[in-house]
């Protein structure tokens, strides 16, 4: 009976030692990078919050990944990976911390999400590190990112970055919506769905601000809080999009539901 307890008291305490090791014991935040971002933004895809390269560098994409990973299993929302977020990581998540370094130091494209075997999740010789093909998710298309870049910048150029990121997550978020099409393309030029359609400015060459805030909404950031329309309210006309409730105002649009 000793012996048992003995045996399990060690299995214990090497199990918990294992989880401490996974991480050091820095608090990570935006702005960070190193080996401690490598395994947050690989254990993040794993179940499937974070999208982008794993690259080391803590972005905006890793912090609204990290945002709803905490949110989803009840943790205090902040953004920033304390000790109770990774131990909650830790403990489901599998970090294969090898074939993730071997790939990053190889310049492979690669991806870590559980699930799926480490050999479907290569391709070699990747090494361009192509912001747009690292970082989009198998699901979006290159033609995906140039139709909403185009959005972006028709409807919003002149909005601060924080708004031309929630004009971007609005079309993702009708994406996810019953109430609209099931493709990029078909959301946007849905008839009188967006101006910058109507009016041809959604053929204006997008800027690199423009690209890089449809980059964010895919890995996460959702400035809107959710919302499915937006108007400016010194232009908008119609009393019907007057009628829908309003979650918040960023520059000279209202975003609501």
């Amino acid at each position: 009976m000793l012996k048992k307890i003995v045996l399990l008291l060690l299995i214990i305490s090497f199990s918990t030692s294992l989880n401490a090791a996974a991480f050091s014991n820095q608090q990570i935040q935006r702005g960070a990078f190193g080996d401690d971002v490598i395994e947050l933004q690989a254990r993040l895809q794993y179940l499937s919050y974070y999208h982008g390269k794993i690259d080391g560098k803590f972005g905006y994409g890793t912090y609204w990944a990290l945002r709803n990973f905490q949110e989803q299993y009840g943790l205090p929302v902040d953004g920033i990976a304390g000790k109770t977020t990774k131990d909650r990581l830790v403990n489901n998540t599998d970090f294969d911390k090898e074939f993730v370094h071997k790939h990053i130091n190889a310049g492979n494209r690669f991806t870590y999400y559980g699930g799926v075997p480490l050999d479907q999740q290569v391709q070699n010789g990747g090494g361009t590190n192509s912001s747009t093909s690292m970082q989009l998710p198998a699901n979006y298309s290159e033609q995906d990112l140039q139709i909403l870049a185009n959005a972006v910048y028709g409807e919003s150029r002149g909005e601060p970055y924080e708004g031309q990121v929630a004009v971007a997550a609005v079309i993702l978020n009708r994406l996810e919506s019953p109430e609209f099409p099931d493709s990029v393309s078909e959301i946007i030029f849905q008839p009188g769905a967006f101006t910058a359609v109507a009016d041809g400015q959604i053929w204006l060459t997008p800027n690199v601000r423009a690209k890089q805030a449809v980059l964010d909404a895919i890995n996460g950031w959702d400035p809107s809080e959710n919302a499915l329309y937006y108007f400016n309210p010194v232009t908008a006309t119609s009393k019907w999009i007057w009628s829908r409730p309003q979650i918040k105002q960023i520059g000279e649009h209202i975003f609501c539901y």
